[in-house]
């Protein structure tokens, strides 16, 4: 069975149709992001502590479910982003790059593969950092450009790197264990 790809443009128009649903155009295939409360509650609190971080250092901007795309066939929502000193001012609809930390975090429909090859288009495309987030296991994927990965367990802590100079999040408060 073939599956339709739709390039950017025709995609935003079915996007445009259905403004109460979250699609992502990936590889010219649309699919649909359908996240749990708790899914949405790590997000918050991700992004939570990363714009506290940001009203401290103005280095750039957060947000959840920020559209970002590049190329023909992907339009991309990542659960959480940040980007050092964005252009000014925002655009209407989507970024025209992708951002430089993307978090994704696993829904319960999400194979663990996905959400690598999520990583690795992320990375050879701009990000400079992804982290994975696994509910179910209380695990943190760590990627970098140039670096190997980590997993980081509810003891560790996450840090920015150079992206995010002083930032750090222990990988338990994601989990709300403490």
């Amino acid at each position: 069975m073939l599956t339709q790809k739709y390039s950017v443009k025709e995609f935003e128009k079915i996007a445009e149709q259905q403004p109460d649903r979250l699609l992502e155009l990936i590889h010219g295939e649309i699919v649909e992001k359908v996240p749990t409360p708790e899914h949405s509650m790590m997000a918050g609190w991700i992004v939570t502590f990363i714009n506290m971080y940001l009203l401290e250092n103005k280095i750039g901007i957060a947000g959840v479910e920020g559209r970002h795309q590049i190329g023909s066939d992907n339009s991309r929502l990542p659960d959480v982003y940040f980007k050092a000193n964005p252009n000014r001012p925002l655009p209407p609809k989507s970024f025209p790059y992708m951002p430089d930390l993307a978090v994704e975090i696993k829904s319960p429909d999400d194979s663990y593969t996905l959400l690598r090859d999520k990583a690795a288009y992320y990375l050879q495309n701009g990000a400079q950092i992804v982290w994975l987030i696994y509910p179910e296991k209380q695990l943190v994927e760590v990627y970098r450009q140039n670096s190997d990965s980590a997993l980081l367990t509810i003891d560790d802590t996450l840090d920015g790197g150079n992206l995010l100079p002083g930032f750090t999040l222990p990988v338990r408060r994601i989990f709300q264990q403490e």
